[in-house]
């Protein structure tokens, strides 16, 4: 089976270098201790998940595809529920959520702004 291997130095380089994101989220109440540090992390953990988790179900999704059996129930490929399980477990479900329900509220980085 192949290797996948998140492009995270190249994630790193678009986000910190070309786009600034540290100095817009600073800009951002919401996000304003949001420190390069934190980013990195999320995008090293996030490149662990698809590497390890995700990556290995492109076999079974590949082969057996996801089935719709009617009445409004669909059957994922062998190992797809187990990993939602996984994503949900480490917190990914929850990573835009309100921290004021449990989320972090990293995701949101819209803010209205003044034209």
């Amino acid at each position: 089976m192949g290797q996948y291997a998140a492009p995270i130095r190249d994630m790193q380089f678009v986000l910190h270098e070309v786009l600034n994101v540290e100095a817009e989220l600073r800009q951002m109440p919401r996000h304003a201790e949001l420190d390069g540090d934190t980013i990195n992390h999320v995008l090293e953990e996030a490149g662990k998940f698809c590497s390890e988790v995700v990556f290995p179900l492109n076999q079974s999704g590949d082969r057996e595809g996801c089935t719709y059996e009617g009445d409004t129930v669909v059957r994922t490929p062998a190992g797809f529920k187990e990993a939602y399980r996984q994503y949900v477990e480490a917190g990914w479900a929850v990573l835009g959520c309100d921290p004021e329900y449990g989320g972090s509220g990293l995701a949101r980085v819209r803010e209205q702004r003044a034209l």
